[in-house]
């Protein structure tokens, strides 16, 4: 029998069925499987992630993809896309930690957008160069915030670069000084420019000053222009939405009041107004106390000025007579007795809740007129007089008026000289009126909650 050797050689066993002489297929991917083929939605969702600054699609896709998406975008994409297209918290906690290292929404309401476009547009007038810097980097990015800034709190402003004239041969010229006349001005950032545009913001924060100035330091890069007030009055005056104003540590003075106060009157929505640490005299406070005739103040705050006696009978007549207001702090003036006095007489009939006047050179006598508001006066609950001389006779009076009192839960009598004794039977007589408020306001829920208890039990016996 004839055996052929080529039919022997391919009649033997098949190759591709010994696993150990099959091909074997190594993927770059060392994950990669025949079995992890990508679902077809979600290859459509990394497609719209790659293209999103290009093609924004958000609002067409189904909620569960929309999720997917926002969780992939990039931070990086313009603002123009995503300001008013994006409102998932998620997306803008990512912008946030990327731009700062110290993020709390606390002061911003909770939220992650609210403070990424605050912090933003802060970062931007902080560091705003008038003359240097384009206005288009302000007014481009208000479109994109003015829903979501409510407050804006503007730590420095920068002045104008100086420029300096080239140097020259002292004999070709000797009027090397005329420089520093022709020199450019030192106007700050235009507000007037900005806030009309801001129609949700509620409170705005501004000191006039420079941070971090090192070598260049100069008095004037701290100085709060006339050109810098008239275009904050008229800033203020068009944000008719600005219900809270704080403008301390800008050397205001009676004149710049005058201008910032015109711009105020009648304005329909500012409550509080804090000029604290200025130089703000007589004629100032009475600018503030037609200020409190002609708009719905509730807190205002003048700390650390320089007010006497006459400036504080001018607010008086108007706590007592027109006024809202619910706070007043005059602290670190020179109101003296008389405007102590004064200002006691004007809150037996007013709605003021707080009134702070420590450091203001008071003695006895204005004790003694407190200890009749004590008694008389039932809506006051903060009192602050320390650090004046009232002594042991203005303790004694003090205690008796706290004696009838039931309403004030907090009175600082620190450095006052009116003895342990008072200061301790005060204490108690205060201690006494906030159980007594603390037991009004419990004892309804408490009865609130048993009666539901009891009515559950008998539906339940029912």
């Amino acid at each position: 029998m004839n055996v052929n050797p080529w039919a022997t050689k391919f009649s033997g066993p098949n190759p591709a069925a010994d696993p150990r002489r099959m091909r074997r297929i190594i993927a770059e991917d060392q994950e990669w499987s025949l079995a992890t083929v990508p679902l077809l939605s979600d290859l459509c969702i990394n497609h719209i992630v790659q293209n999103f600054a290009e093609h924004p699609l958000l609002n067409e896709l189904l909620e569960k993809h929309k999720r997917k998406v926002l969780a992939k975008i990039s931070t990086n994409i313009p603002l123009q896309v995503t300001a008013n297209l994006v409102s998932d918290e998620g997306y803008w906690r990512r912008c946030c930690v990327e731009c700062w290292e110290v993020c709390d929404t606390s002061s911003y309401g909770g939220s992650w957008k609210r403070m990424f476009f605050e912090r933003l547009l802060k970062n931007i007038i902080e560091f705003f160069v008038p003359d240097t810097t384009d206005i288009k980097v302000v007014l481009e990015l208000v479109p994109l915030c003015r829903d979501f800034v409510k407050k804006l709190d503007i730590a420095q402003l920068l002045p104008p670069v100086k420029q300096f004239p080239e140097t020259v041969d002292d004999e070709s010229s000797d009027a090397g000084s005329d420089s520093d006349v022709n020199g450019p001005s030192m106007d700050h950032f235009d507000f007037s420019i900005l806030l009309s545009k801001l129609t949700s913001l509620e409170e705005l924060h501004v000191t006039y000053g420079v941070k971090d100035c090192g070598m260049n330091f100069e008095w004037n890069i701290f100085l709060f222009t006339y050109q810098d007030c008239f275009s904050l009055a008229k800033a203020i005056h068009s944000c008719k939405t600005l219900k809270v104003l704080k403008l301390p540590r800008n050397r205001i003075d009676d004149e710049k009041l005058r201008v910032l106060v015109k711009y105020m009157l009648n304005h329909p929505s500012l409550v509080e107004l804090d000029l604290s640490h200025n130089l703000i005299e007589d004629n100032g406070a009475k600018v503030v106390a037609k200020l409190l005739h002609k708009t719905k103040l509730e807190k205002v705050n003048l700390c650390n000025n320089r007010i006497s006696a006459y400036g504080a009978r001018a607010i008086a007549y108007k706590v007592r007579r027109f006024s809202t207001l619910k706070s007043l702090n005059i602290r670190l003036n020179q109101i003296g007795d008389e405007g102590g006095e004064a200002l006691a007489r004007a809150l037996m009939k007013s709605s003021v809740e707080e009134i702070n006047l420590a450091s203001n050179e008071l003695t006895e006598s204005v004790a003694i007129i407190f200890s009749e508001l004590l008694m008389k006066n039932q809506t006051l609950t903060s009192i602050d007089l320390s650090c004046n001389n009232l002594g042991l006779e203005g303790g004694k009076q003090l205690q008796e008026g706290m004696s009838k009192n039931r309403t004030l839960m907090e009175f600082d009598l620190r450095l006052t000289d009116i003895g342990q004794e008072h200061e301790y039977a005060i204490n108690q007589i205060l201690h006494n009126n906030r159980e007594r408020v603390w037991n009004a306001v419990c004892h309804p829920v408490k009865i609130i909650q048993a009666t539901q208890v009891l009515s559950d039990h008998y539906l339940a016996s029912e």
